[in-house]
């Protein structure tokens, strides 16, 4: 694929795993911000689009087992990984990381009153995130699963409640717009998770997690936005 300051990011992401650590590394929103292109986006990032297609250029990863081809890849594959990796994730990273915000609050909040807000956003993020993460599983999951085994059996499905697969689709991307902005306020507040001079190994182990909270939702979004929900949406109408 060549790439170019035009090329969309999220084109880009899907080229390859080692195109999207790269987008990740330089701050460049390539799942719910995916529609730009490289230099939309660049700029929205305040840096170069030059520099990131040199990167780009440089940067070379071997393939790994979760670096499968997700556009050719079964859509049932598709939503078993979502749910057994970035779902898990996100269950098990919640607690872990409320933890450590009440420990760093509890000494350092007279001080450093943004864990404070960083925690009230935090809060917030998770428990959209499990909810959402509920509708997927127990509706639109089994729904686009549902419509890939018609299609393969040459068969319809029945219609759903909610008349199309378009209809919930939209309302998780708004779901994921504003679990994004949730975190960049997050990485904002945390000085893009850099810990001041006094903190702690905690506070330090607490802004770790955060980032890798923001990096798992990105590619959590990426695969769905980018991949499942476009996919699914081309698909079924042969299954009707």
């Amino acid at each position: 694929m060549k790439i170019s300051s035009e090329t969309k990011v999220r084109d880009i992401a899907l080229s390859n795993p080692a195109a999207r650590q790269v987008l990740e590394d330089a701050g460049l929103d390539y799942c719910c911000g995916g529609d730009k292109s490289l230099h939309e986006s660049c700029l929205h990032a305040g840096t170069s689009a030059e520099e990131i297609l040199d990167r780009l250029r440089e940067n070379t990863q071997n393939a790994g087992p979760d670096d499968l081809n997700w556009m050719a890849a079964p859509l049932c594959d598709l939503t078993r990984h979502i749910r057994e990796k970035h779902h898990r994730y996100v269950r098990e990273a919640i607690p872990r990381t409320q933890a450590l915000l009440e420990k760093v609050t509890a000494r350092h909040g007279q001080n450093h009153s943004e864990v404070i807000d960083i925690g009230r956003l935090f809060a917030e993020v998770g428990k959209e995130m499990i909810m959402h993460m509920q509708k997927e599983e127990q509706i639109l999951f089994p729904y686009i699963d549902s419509v890939e085994r018609a299609v393969n059996a040459h068969t319809s499905v029945e219609p759903p409640f909610f008349q199309t697969v378009k209809n919930p689709v939209h309302v998780m991307m708004k779901e994921h717009d504003a679990a994004g902005e949730l975190v960049r306020q997050i990485r904002s507040l945390s000085a893009n998770y850099i810990a001041p001079a006094d903190a702690c190994t905690t506070f330090k182990a607490l802004y770790e997690a955060l980032k890798e909270f923001e990096t798992d939702l990105h590619q959590h979004v990426h695969l769905e936005n980018n991949v499942l929900f476009p996919r699914a949406v081309e698909m079924e109408p042969a299954a009707s």
